[in-house]
C-alpha cells in the first residue's frame, strides 16, 4: 500500500464516532450557560425589543404611506417619519445589545467548557490516552468549542428571533389581511421545498469542503514535522504530488459547493421575487377596488419578506444547531470520563521530606492496551532509601514499566508498589509525584525558553537557581551562548537545540527539583564523551543520598549501581553487583558478552542493550 493510500485510509479510520443530533442534547449546555443569567436576562430583552421593533416598522410604514402620502397634510408626514426613525433608532440600540451580549456569552461560555475540557483532560491517566486519539481530544479541543461558540454566540439568538418573527409576522400578515395570507400560504410549500432541497447540499458540501480542508492540514503538519526524513529520503517531489493531490481535491469539493450555492441563490430570488410580485399583483388589484389601502398593502409585502426571510434563516440555522448537539454531546461525553488513577477519599500524608524507600511486593500488571500479554508477573524487588539499583535486561523485559507503576501512571492489578512503606494508591498521586524526578532517554522539551524549560522541575524557582542547576548540568555554557541566553526561545520540541543539549537541559530540570527519588532512563545516552564526562560528575553529586532507579544502557551505569536487578518478560531473574551476575552466567552474562565483549572489560564504554 503507498503512503498516499495509507494515509488516506488512517483518515478514514479516524473520523470520530457518530453522535446525535438531536437538539435536546444543546440543554446539557446550560451547566455552563448558567453562571451568566443577568446577561442572558439583558440578550433576550433586547432580543425581544429588536424582533418587536421589527415587524413595528410595517405598521410605520402602513402609517406614513396612509397617513402621510395618502394625506396630503406635510406635518402627519413629518410626524410618520420622525415615528418611523425612532423605531428605527430603537432597532439599532436592540441590535447592538443583543449581538454583543450574545456572542460575550458565547465566548465566555466557549472559553469556560475549553478549560473545563483541558482541566479533565490533563488528569487522566496514561491508560486513557492508550486508547484515545490525541488528535480526537485536540479536535474536540479546538473544533468542537469553536462550533458551539458560534452557536451559543449567534445561532442560537437567530433562531430565537427568528421563531419571534415568524409568528409575529404571520399573525400581523393575517390582521392585514387574511386573503392575501392564504395565498401566501399556498405559495410558502413550493418556496421553501425547493431552499430547503439545496440548501440541504449546500450544507453538506460545506462539511466535506472542510473535510477536505482538514485534510490538506493534517498531511501539512506531518510532512513539515518530518521535514529532515522528508529531505534525507528526497522525498520532496513525492510529497509535493500527495500534497497537491488533496489541495486539488479540496479545491474541486469548494467548487462543487460554489456552484449550489450561486444556484441556491438565484433559486430563491427567483421563488421569493416571484411570490412578492404575485402578491403585488393581487394586492394592486384590491387596493384598486378599494378592499385595502396602500399602506396596508405595503405592510402586508413587508410582513410577507420578513416571514419569508424568517423561515429562510432558520433553515440555515437549524444545520448548526443540529452539529452543535452532535459536538455538545462528544465534548460532555469527554467531561463524563473519569480516570482510573485518582487521589483516595483520605489521601495519607507524607511527610515535605520522604526517606525515599521503594517497595514491589508481588507486583502483576497488564497494559490495558494489551490486557491478554502480561507487562509484570509477581514482580518483587525492595530498594532501600539513598540505594543505587540499575534495571537490566532485553527490548520488552518491563524496565519501563517499573518506572510507571512507581509514579502510579498505571495502578497494578495484584500486589502493591509502596514508598516509605505505604502503597502508593493510598497516597495522592499529585503530591506523591512531586518527591520523584525523572529524566528519560529522549528528553521532552517544550516549545518556550530555555528557562522555563528548566524552571518545569520546580515552579517559582528564582533565577539564580535555575542558572546554578544549568552549570551542575553542565547546560550553562551552551545556553549562554544562545542568541537570548537562557531567554532564547528552543522552537518545537527543542529543535534548535542539538540533542545532547536537549539531555542537558533535562538533567538541569531533575536537578532543580532536587527529588528524593530519582528515576534515570540512561541519562546520558544521548550525549558526546566530552559532555558526558561533564555530566557524569554532576548525575554524581545529584544521585548522593537519593534512592535511584537506573534504566541501564551503559557499562559505565551497571558499574555504579550498589545493585543490579535482571528482568526478563516481567520478572526479575538475577540480583547482584557487576561482578556477582558475570559468575552466574544466564541472562546478564549473555547480554554483557553480547555488549562489552567476551573479555568483559569494566572500562569499555559501549552500549548495553535495553
Amino acid at each position: 500500500m503507498s503512503r498516499n493510500s495509507a494515509r488516506k485510509k488512517s483518515e478514514t479510520q479516524s473520523a470520530d464516532r457518530p453522535t446525535s443530533k438531536e437538539l435536546k442534547h444543546l440543554l446539557l449546555l446550560w451547566q455552563f450557560v448558567r453562571p451568566y443569567k443577568l446577561q442572558i436576562f439583558g440578550a433576550m430583552i433586547a432580543l425581544i425589543v429588536a424582533a418587536g421593533t421589527v415587524l413595528g416598522l410595517g405598521r410605520g410604514l402602513k402609517a406614513l404611506i396612509d397617513q402621510g402620502f395618502s394625506s396630503g397634510d406635510s406635518a402627519l408626514l413629518d410626524q410618520a417619519v420622525i415615528v418611523l426613525f425612532g423605531v428605527t433608532v430603537l432597532l439599532a440600540l436592540a441590535s447592538y445589545s443583543r449581538y454583543y451580549l450574545v456572542s460575550w456569552i458565547g465566548e465566555r461560555v466557549v472559553a469556560d467548557i475549553r478549560t473545563a475540557v483541558f482541566s479533565h483532560i490533563i488528569k487522566m491517566s496514561p491508560a486513557f490516552f492508550e486508547v484515545t486519539r490525541s488528535g480526537e481530544i485536540l479536535s474536540r479541543l479546538t473544533t468542537d468549542t469553536t462550533l458551539l461558540q458560534v452557536v451559543v454566540g449567534s445561532s442560537f439568538s437567530i433562531a430565537l428571533r427568528n421563531i419571534l418573527m415568524f409568528f409575529g409576522g404571520l399573525t400581523l400578515l393575517v390582521i392585514t389581511s387574511p386573503k392575501l395570507t392564504g395565498f401566501v400560504a399556498l405559495v410558502i410549500p413550493f418556496v421553501l421545498i425547493p431552499i430547503l432541497f439545496f440548501g440541504r447540499k449546500v450544507r453538506s458540501l460545506s462539511k466535506d469542503s472542510q473535510d477536505r480542508i482538514a485534510d490538506v492540514g493534517v498531511f501539512a503538519d506531518e510532512t513539515i514535522g518530518a521535514i529532515r526524513t522528508v529531505q534525507a529520503f528526497s522525498h520532496e517531489e513525492i510529497d509535493r504530488g500527495f500534497f497537491s493531490s488533496r489541495v486539488e481535491d479540496a479545491f474541486g469539493t469548494a467548487a462543487t459547493r460554489i456552484r449550489f450555492r450561486a444556484l441556491l441563490t438565484a433559486v430563491v430570488i427567483v421563488l421569493v421575487f416571484g411570490s412578492i410580485s404575485a402578491i403585488l399583483w393581487m394586492g394592486g388589484r384590491d387596493v384598486l377596488e378599494g378592499t385595502i389601502s396602500a399602506g396596508e398593502l405595503s405592510s402586508f409585502v413587508f410582513y410577507a419578506i420578513v416571514v419569508a426571510g424568517s423561515l429562510g434563516a432558520f433553515s440555515e440555522v437549524i444545520g448548526d444547531l443540529q452539529r452543535a448537539a452532535g459536538a455538545t454531546e462528544r465534548l460532555l461525553d469527554l467531561l463524563a470520563m473519569e480516570t482510573d488513577i485518582a487521589a483516595p477519599e483520605n489521601p495519607k500524608n507524607l511527610p515535605p521530606k520522604i526517606m525515599g524507600s521503594v517497595s514491589f511486593k508481588e507486583v502483576s500488571f497488564n497494559y490495558p492496551s494489551r490486557p491478554n500479554q502480561a507487562a509484570m508477573i509477581n514482580f518483587t524487588a525492595d530498594i532501600k532509601a539513598g540505594e543505587k539499583v540499575a534495571i537490566v535486561g532485553p527490548s520488552g523485559a518491563g524496565k519501563t514499566t517499573v518506572f510507571q507503576l512507581l509514579l502510579r501512571y498505571y495502578d497494578v492489578h495484584k500486589g502493591d508498589v509502596s514508598i516509605d512503606g505505604i502503597p502508593v494508591r493510598d497516597l495522592d498521586p499529585v503530591e506523591m509525584r512531586q518527591h520523584i524526578g525523572m529524566v528519560s532517554q529522549e528528553p521532552v522539551i517544550f516549545s518556550t525558553t530555555a528557562l522555563e524549560n528548566i524552571r518545569y522541575g520546580r515552579p517559582g524557582a528564582s533565577k539564580e537557581d535555575i542558572v546554578e542547576a544549568a552549570k551542575a548540568a553542565s547546560a550553562h555554557e551552551f545556553l549562554k551562548d544562545l542568541p537570548d541566553g537562557y531567554e532564547t526561545f528552543l522552537g518545537e520540541k527543542g529543535v534548535r537545540l542539538s540533542g545532547g543539549q536537549r539531555q542537558r537541559l533535562a538533567i538541569a530540570r531533575a536537578i532543580l527539583r532536587d527529588p528524593e527519588i530519582l528515576l534515570l532512563d540512561e541519562a546520558t545516552s544521548a550525549l558526546d564523551s566530552q559532555s558526558e564526562k561533564a555530566v557524569q560528575q554532576a548525575l554524581d553529586n545529584l544521585l548522593e543520598g537519593r534512592t535511584t532507579l537506573m534504566i541501564a544502557h551503559r557499562l559505565a551505569t551497571v558499574l555504579k549501581a550498589d545493585r543490579i536487578l535482571v528482568m526478563d518478560q516481567g520478572k526479575i531473574v538475577a540480583s547482584g553487583t557487576h561482578n556477582e551476575l558475570i559468575k552466574q552466567g544466564g541472562l546478564y552474562a549473555s547480554l554483557a558478552e553480547l555488549q562489552f565483549g567476551v573479555d568483559m572489560n569494566p572500562t569499555i564504554e559501549t552500549q548495553v542493550a535495553s
